[in-house]
């Protein structure tokens, strides 16, 4: 099994920086790493089974939302080259909040696992992916 890991601080407090990115199908803070994001059937974007499509290739489906404790998973169900349905399966992602609380920041997880022949190939695509995202939110939300 594979797995990716990503991580970063942002100046903001944890309620604020968990409304910007809990709807499954609103990305506007992900610019310029998301350029498009497609809903994909009726499901509301803060309901699991979910789905969209981002950048055209990415279809990914909402497998939890967790307002309580701020995090959601979401599977990758085909994309491009590693993470192609036939180059990987069971792939997960997950994002978190915690807060940093002698600062009132919030801290952002983003991993994932996955199975793969390829698992290095999968994190060498993946990682640099996550660091973009984090970096967007980050400079979104005035850091």
């Amino acid at each position: 099994m594979g797995n990716c890991y990503n991580s970063t601080v942002v100046d903001s407090p944890i309620g604020k920086t968990w409304e910007t990115i809990r709807n499954f199908h609103e990305m506007n803070w992900a610019s310029p790493v998301i350029e498009q994001v497609d809903k994909v059937g009726d499901i509301s974007g803060d309901q699991p089974g979910a789905r969209r499509v981002l950048n055209g290739v990415f279809h990914e489906t909402l497998v939890t939302l967790d307002d309580e404790h701020r995090r959601f998973s979401y599977s990758i169900d085909d994309g491009p080259g590693p993470v192609a349905r036939d180059a990987v399966s069971n792939y997960l992602g997950a994002v978190e909040l915690h807060p940093v609380t002698d600062t009132g920041q919030t801290l952002v997880v983003w991993s994932s696992s996955y199975d793969s022949d390829a698992s290095e190939a999968v994190g060498d695509f993946c990682n640099p992916i996550y660091q973009a995202l984090l970096a967007a939110l980050k400079s979104h939300l005035g850091d």
